[in-house]
C-alpha cells in the first residue's frame, strides 16, 4: 500500500467519523421530539395565539356601527394603508348603532392580532373575546365615540404600553410557528 492510499483512507475515515458525530449530536439535541405545546395544554383548554403578528398578517373586517355614511370604508382604507389586510368594509350587523369608540371581536387564533388592532385605538376599544370562534379574523365595529385612528407614533407607544395580551380563561399558549 502506498503512502497516498493510506493518507486517502485516513481522510475518508475521519470524514465518516465526523459525519457520525454530527448525526448523533443533531439527534440528541433535537427540540422537536418533545411534547408539542398544543399537547401541553390542560384538558379542555384552547390554544391561543398571543404573540402580536406583523400588520400584513392581520385580517380585518371593518363595520360601521354609526349613522355616519362611509365610515367603514374610510377607516378600512386607513387600515390598508397601515399594512393590514382588510377583507370586508360594511354596515354593522343588526343595523344598530354603538356608543363605544370601537368594539374589537376576536377568537383564540387572533388574540395577538386583536391587541395590535386595539393599539390603533390607543387601547380604548371594547375587546370582546369569543373562545368558540375558529377563524383568524378580527372584527372592528366603529361606534359613535370614534373620532380617528391613532397616529403611527401613538400606535407604537400604545403597543409598548399594552404589550402582549394575557391569555383569557380557558386558553393556553399556542405553539409558535
Amino acid at each position: 500500500m502506498t503512502f497516498a492510499r493510506i493518507r486517502a483512507l485516513v481522510v475518508v475515515g475521519l470524514l465518516v467519523i465526523g459525519a457520525v458525530v454530527t448525526v448523533v449530536m443533531a439527534l440528541s439535541k433535537d427540540t422537536q421530539t418533545g411534547t408539542p405545546a398544543a399537547d401541553a395544554c390542560p384538558p379542555g383548554a384552547v390554544p391561543a395565539q398571543a404573540k402580536m403578528p406583523e400588520r400584513s398578517q392581520v385580517k380585518l373586517r371593518v363595520y360601521n356601527g354609526t349613522k355616519r355614511p362611509g365610515l367603514a370604508n374610510t377607516v378600512g382604507a386607513e387600515f390598508k394603508q397601515r399594512g393590514f389586510v382588510v377583507t370586508k368594509m360594511n354596515t354593522a350587523p343588526g343595523k344598530r348603532t354603538y356608543d363605544e369608540i370601537a368594539i374589537v371581536k376576536f377568537g383564540p387564533r387572533s388574540l395577538g392580532a386583536a391587541q395590535l388592532v386595539n393599539a390603533n385605538f390607543l387601547g380604548e376599544a371594547d375587546m370582546q373575546f369569543d373562545i368558540k370562534r375558529k377563524d383568524d379574523l378580527v372584527d372592528v365595529i366603529l361606534g359613535n365615540n370614534f373620532q380617528q385612528l391613532a397616529t403611527r407614533i401613538e400606535v407604537n407607544q400604545s403597543i409598548a404600553a399594552l404589550q402582549e395580551p394575557e391569555l383569557p380563561p380557558g386558553t393556553c399558549a399556542a405553539p409558535e410557528s
